[in-house]
């Protein structure tokens, strides 16, 4: 295959099918196959096409040739030496990406542009105002911006922060409403009572668990289980830990979760903390209204060190029985490794519901520490990656005290 990685294969593809390209299933006419393979390979004499492109697939051909038809930053070449690239200055970059956007879809435009990053070594000209005004905003780049955003010049740092509150804003939109319905009805549920008081009876949910016992004779339903609204509700308010690795694979995951910790700030019914680390502790609480604020109190890169995390979020735990703590981090531990199991075991013990992700991103499993997955499994917490859409359901039966929807590998 003449495109020189696996990731131009899935751009071209991506941006072929985005217009009715699809080379795998295409039945059509066999210059029109041989279009799209063409597309697809990426032309030269290995490619066995022998199809000549003009117009607008010369043009899309020409984008993904100056990304993916040289070698990757530092890296060695691969098939044929083109001659074509992006060039180290921002107007060239600038153009290549309105290109881009002018022929790709969203999604393809965001992987070519992390590719771009990734292989080109890009990242310094984000540092650029113009050149933030052109990329397209995605979490992934928010993640480069955080990691570059201690050097960034003053006039670039305004825009920067639009771009991370464009890419925060889209995301609360679509995680918020769902989040506060479910948790809403996961601590409804946790505060009902099942001997209340006569005033305090649930009348609606009450004949509505009692249904079966309806009886036809006497038009009634006998009540064996009261369930109750609970009027210490107020008094019993949960409490939510949110402790977040910020080591630079993390990065994704830090921008959901801090999304979230608005989220979760703004029930009534949850005092939430959001803690972040690698070898030193932040405790960002009072910024967690903002989730912009949160990530630019933020320094991606790093070491870890979970155990001195860990006993931090501890010293704040007053309530043990009525405490969810998200430990967010692939468990690579720079600290003591022992007393970090040791803190764990303390905190379930206590009461603490105890969660440990290995991820909170649509990307699945980072590579993480297997051992210490495994010794907090034994210790009754499984360690699993979490897609935001999962999130909501397992922070409700966290709260509920059931077992966590686990996704099956």
């Amino acid at each position: 295959m003449n495109r020189n990685a696996s990731t131009s294969t899935s751009a071209s593809t991506s941006a072929t099918t985005s217009t009715g390209v699809n080379p795998s299933t295409d039945h059509g006419s066999g210059d029109e196959r041989l279009r799209r393979w063409r597309l697809v390979l990426g032309g030269g004499d290995a490619d066995g096409t022998g199809r000549v492109l003009g117009g607008t697939d010369a043009a899309m051909d020409g984008a993904l040739t100056a990304l993916y038809g040289r070698p990757s930053h530092g890296g060695e070449r691969t098939g044929r030496d083109r001659s074509a690239g992006l060039g180290a200055s921002a107007p060239s970059v600038a153009r290549w990406l309105g290109d881009i956007r002018t022929y790709f879809p969203s999604s393809v435009v965001q992987v070519m542009q992390r590719d771009a990053i990734d292989r080109l070594g890009l990242a310094g000209l984000l540092l650029e105002p113009e050149m933030l005004e052109a990329v397209e905003a995605d979490v992934h780049l928010v993640g480069t911006l955080l990691s570059l955003h201690k050097a960034m010049p003053e006039t670039t740092r305004e825009t920067a922060r639009a771009v991370v509150r464009q890419v925060v804003d889209d995301l609360e939109k679509r995680l918020a409403t769902r989040t506060r319905a479910t948790l809403t009805g996961a601590l409804d549920r946790s505060a009902r009572i099942s001997r209340p008081r006569h005033r305090d009876i649930d009348w609606d949910r009450t004949i509505r668990a009692n249904l079966g016992n309806y009886l036809p004779e006497h038009r009634t339903v006998v009540p064996e289980r009261l369930v109750g609204h609970g009027r210490a509700a107020r008094g019993t308010r949960k409490e939510v830990v949110l402790c977040i690795d910020q080591s630079g694979s993390m990065a994704a995951s830090v921008v959901y979760a801090s999304v979230f910790g608005a989220v979760l700030a703004s029930l009534r019914s949850i005092d939430t903390r959001l803690v972040v680390f690698d070898t030193a502790v932040v405790d960002l609480t009072d910024r967690i209204d903002d989730p912009v604020d949160v990530l630019f109190g933020t320094q991606l890169g790093g070491g870890t060190d979970i155990n001195r995390a860990l006993a931090h979020c501890q010293s704040k735990i007053t309530r043990p029985a009525d405490t969810v703590v998200v430990l967010i981090s692939d468990l690579y531990e720079g600290g003591i490794r022992d007393e970090m199991l040791k803190r764990v075991a303390a905190m379930k013990a206590s009461g603490v519901q105890f969660v440990a992700l290995l991820a909170l991103s649509d990307e699945g499993a980072p590579a993480y520490d297997r051992e210490h997955a495994a010794a907090l499994a034994a210790l009754g917490v499984p360690a699993f990656a979490c897609t935001p859409d999962l999130f909501p359901e397992v922070m409700a039966a966290a709260l509920e005290k059931r077992p966590l929807p686990i996704p099956v590998p």
